[in-house]
């Protein structure tokens, strides 16, 4: 009898840090593992305490992986209406805070056994594969696809240094994308290009943005009024993060835009200065804590003004849409998959922006059809990822594989192409304290501490 189809899921961060490479990867499971005809196992990262701390809002720490996992599953049914079967296991992970991110420690495609390693899906492949050392992704798994979630070129490029830094990330991101990922999916064209992509957004939004969507549906068409409130954004609140761009465009056309008031929501570490930035404004521009943008607080505002150029697929533009909102967007390849809704409204330069925001403030959305509804939808979005990675091809029949092997064992065919020459040398080059450190990775982090073992029942 086959067994099923096991697909183990990769990702760089977790609930409750409310960030895309948490939210997203955990709905893909969620419905990959709807229908049961596949095994699916969420892997995602596991921090000690100190770094909970630094990572997760409000003070939300946990004392141990079954905390944390009781916790993500709790979050995940109050928004989704069936049973999720799915594996959650932790990976031992340190948080860079020069990165603001979330870093692998040791080969964390151990986690799961080589009996079970079919489909290896790297969220963020570029960000899992940068320090690895150990068993070659592509020789672990019989297929390894890769998801870019990140446009992590133009991140760079704002900072000291940027054009250079980003001249070299460039050519690393390749190089370990291709030596580790069979397949590359490009959620939109504001990523860099990779071999073997396609550009395809495989996400959809979370079903409590629907139903919102779906009740502003009804008042639209009832006697009461839907949208009461003006414009807003919501965002992590960091200059790279649209307020920059929206901070700028109000100051240069206070005057076209007088009247304007706009509500801002977002926690980050620019909170301060994009306060500071506000209060000089002749626009009523109120600064706010951020909140769940699905919060009723959100359900009155009518337009909702997104000028950023950093994101790949802005997930809070596809929740606005979903609510039945009027987005105002760049017309920038990030937001190319929204252009098919009529609520979305591009513009090209400043003068657009002004223009857009005023005619979109005077108007009425268009409520979203059945059509349009499912295609914001995480049952849309896992058929697109089910057919660009050909998962279906995928015979279950052919499971038996190869035991894995270390690249000690690997004999003298390793040499016979370019990319098994490239791996090895990435092998070679990060399995040393000092070679890695002069690549950027943590310290420390070759293999997981005494604590993480205890904490994840690692054995020695």
């Amino acid at each position: 009898m086959d067994r099923k189809q096991h697909i183990a899921i990769f990702t760089t961060a977790s609930l409750p840090w409310m960030t895309g490479t948490a939210v997203n990867p955990l709905f893909r499971a969620a419905y990959l593992a709807k229908n049961g005809e596949r095994k699916i196992t969420l892997v995602i990262p596991w921090l000690s305490l100190k770094d909970q701390k630094l990572v997760y809002p409000n003070n939300t720490t946990f004392g141990s992986p079954s905390e944390q996992e009781s916790y993500i599953r709790q979050w995940l049914e109050e928004r989704i209406a069936f049973i999720a079967g799915f594996t959650i296991r932790f990976y031992p992970g340190k948080f860079a805070v020069d990165k603001r991110s979330i870093l692998p420690v040791g080969d964390i495609s151990e986690i799961i056994l080589d009996e079970e390693a079919d489909i290896a899906v790297l969220e963020e492949p570029e960000h899992l594969t940068w320090f690895h050392h150990g068993k070659r992704w592509k020789t672990k798994f019989r297929l390894v696809i890769g998801i870019i979630h990140t446009n992590y070129l133009e991140y760079v490029k704002r900072e000291k240094n940027g054009q250079f830094r980003a001249f070299l990330l460039k050519y690393v991101n390749s190089w370990v994308v291709n030596i580790y990922c069979h397949k590359v999916i490009r959620l939109s064209a504001a990523t860099q290009d990779y071999p073997r992509s396609i550009i395809c957004n495989v996400h959809g939004v979370n079903p409590k943005f629907l139903e919102i969507g779906k009740k502003i549906f009804e008042q639209q068409h009832g006697s009461s009024q839907a949208f009461t409130k003006g414009a807003y954004y919501i965002g992590k609140m960091v200059w790279n993060k649209g307020y920059g761009e929206l901070l700028k465009l109000l100051h240069d056309h206070q005057k076209e835009l007088a009247g304007l008031e706009v509500d801002l929501y977002g926690n980050g570490e620019d909170s301060d200065q994009v306060k500071e930035a506000a209060s000089k404004l002749k626009l009523k521009v109120r600064v706010h804590p951020g909140r769940d943008h699905a919060d009723p607080l959100f359900h009155d505002y009518k337009v909702f003004l997104n000028p950023s150029t950093t994101d790949v697929v802005c997930t809070t533009t596809a929740e606005a849409l979903a609510m039945g909102k009027i987005v105002v967007c760049a017309n920038h390849p990030s937001n190319d998959f929204f252009k098919q809704f009529p609520n979305c409204r591009i513009y090209d330069d400043e003068n657009g922006f002004v223009e857009v925001t005023r005619k979109a403030l005077s108007e009425e959305p268009v409520p979203l059809t059945a059509v349009q509804r499912y295609e914001l939808s995480w049952e849309a979005a896992t058929e697109r990822f089910l057919r660009v990675s050909e998962l279906n091809r995928v015979s279950t029949t052919e499971m038996e594989k190869k035991s894995s092997k270390g690249f000690a064992s690997v004999s003298l065919n390793l040499w016979k192409n370019v990319e098994d020459t490239s791996a090895y040398f990435h092998h070679l080059a990060l399995g040393f304290e000092a070679s890695r450190r002069a690549f950027g990775a943590i310290p420390g982090s070759l293999q997981p501490d005494e604590e993480q073992r205890k904490e994840l029942g690692l054995t020695n």
